[in-house]
């Protein structure tokens, strides 16, 4: 293991010291884009890496291991167009929760022609997927390759949730967010176990529109532009980062039922290029927190640590900026109440030869995961995994 150097050529007076530092591991082998670490209650220990060209590993127990099980590759499917290839492939992936006795697991990704955001059930055998056994759930019809977000979770009520992006280009043009009669830029909650909607799966009978009348019935909450993590807590508290556009990224809380703005707002304010006016006493729920583009571009969501390391961690939530490789740790009251918001670190960076475009970033978040120790993992969209620590 070797942490990051800082070398001189990426130094700059602009960024505070680091209080933390990443440690590679997993270095000897190939991880491409990775999304998720996600660990089965199963009792294996077994760390499963999901890759967003379609592949999902197991990771070797030794983080200075040569080789991975494959245990699903779904790379042949061709799951990205040409111009998709920033967000489009697999994008979620969670183990039901009586996984030790059924076998069944999750899995977001989309396809094309036509291009559709998918969410399907298929059943492990041993360390290896039966792709065979794949049940198509959801289907959702996309116009375009991003904002679709396809993070997936299961909740201690043990129903799946599933976020979706609005799939507007900018600007929320395509107004999807605040139409209950579609699924875009919505959180989802599902059923996986019952077969009485569509013969597919259930409706919770708490969801707000389980009814299906003037909304559709797989919509938990609503007002989201582009989720990217989403994570229960110890308390079954939701977190969700939702990514913005100009101005503000934010993260909320979602509640059955909550609106949480887009696209009448971005982060606590109004949203200057939003042309509707919002229907008369809607309630729109305030983002936990949010930062502006002065300290970040596209926020990436993590996870509540509860492990044993890192105790001045200890039930901060930690989480990320993708474009500008920072790393905060955020701790709040049980009302919400931001207590404090910690930088850890910033990625080495190399400014762009052009003002209009972005820095190159080392590190380059994608997700925030604990393995089997409970240690805090962070995923580099350029191919990386570390470990965070002092």
């Amino acid at each position: 293991m070797r942490p990051l150097l800082c070398l001189a050529f990426f130094a700059s007076a602009a960024f505070a010291a680091d209080t933390h530092k990443l440690t590679r591991v997993y270095e000897k082998i190939t991880t491409e884009r990775p999304i998720a670490v996600v660990i089965p209650d199963d009792g294996s220990g077994r760390e499963f890496l999901a890759l967003q060209r379609g592949q999902i590993l197991i990771l070797p127990k030794d983080e200075q291991g040569t080789e991975a099980k494959t245990f699903l590759d779904l790379s042949p499917r061709g799951m990205e167009a040409k111009d998709g290839l920033f967000e489009e492939g697999l994008n979620g992936l969670a183990f039901h929760p009586k996984f030790k006795d059924n076998g069944l697991f999750y899995l977001c990704y989309t396809m094309q022609k036509p291009k559709r955001l998918v969410v399907t059930e298929m059943k492990a055998d041993g360390d290896k997927a039966d792709e065979k056994s794949e049940r198509v759930l959801i289907e959702v019809p996309l116009v375009n390759w991003n904002h679709h977000g396809g993070n997936i979770v299961f909740g201690p009520d043990g129903f799946l949730y599933i976020g979706v992006g609005d799939n507007s280009k900018r600007n929320g043009e395509l107004k999807m967010s605040q139409l209950n009669a579609t699924l875009y830029g919505k959180i989802l909650r599902i059923d996986v176990n019952s077969r009485e909607y569509s013969n597919a799966y259930g409706i919770p009978a708490d969801n707000p529109y389980a009814s299906g009348v003037n909304a559709l019935p797989q919509i938990y909450a609503n007002g989201i532009r582009n989720p990217w993590g989403l994570s229960f807590d110890a308390k079954g508290r939701l977190w969700c980062a939702d990514v913005g556009q100009d101005i503000y990224e934010e993260i909320n809380w979602i509640t059955n039922g909550g609106n949480y703005g887009w696209q009448y707002r971005e982060g606590p304010n109004p949203f200057p290029l939003n042309t509707e006016t919002p229907p008369e006493g809607l309630k729109l729920i305030e983002p936990i927190h949010s930062y502006t583009h002065a300290d970040g571009l596209s926020i990436t969501g993590g996870i509540v640590h509860t492990g044993k390391t890192l105790p001045e961690l200890k039930d901060a939530y930690v989480y990320g900026d993708f474009v500008l490789g920072k790393i905060w740790a955020l701790k709040t009251d049980d009302a919400g109440k931001v207590l404090s918001n910690d930088l850890l670190y910033t990625s080495p960076q190399t400014p762009a030869d052009n003002p209009k475009k972005k820095p190159t970033v080392l590190v380059k978040p994608t997700a925030f995961c604990a393995n089997a120790a409970g240690e805090l993992l962070v995923l580099d969209w350029n191919g990386a995994i570390y470990k965070l620590g002092k």
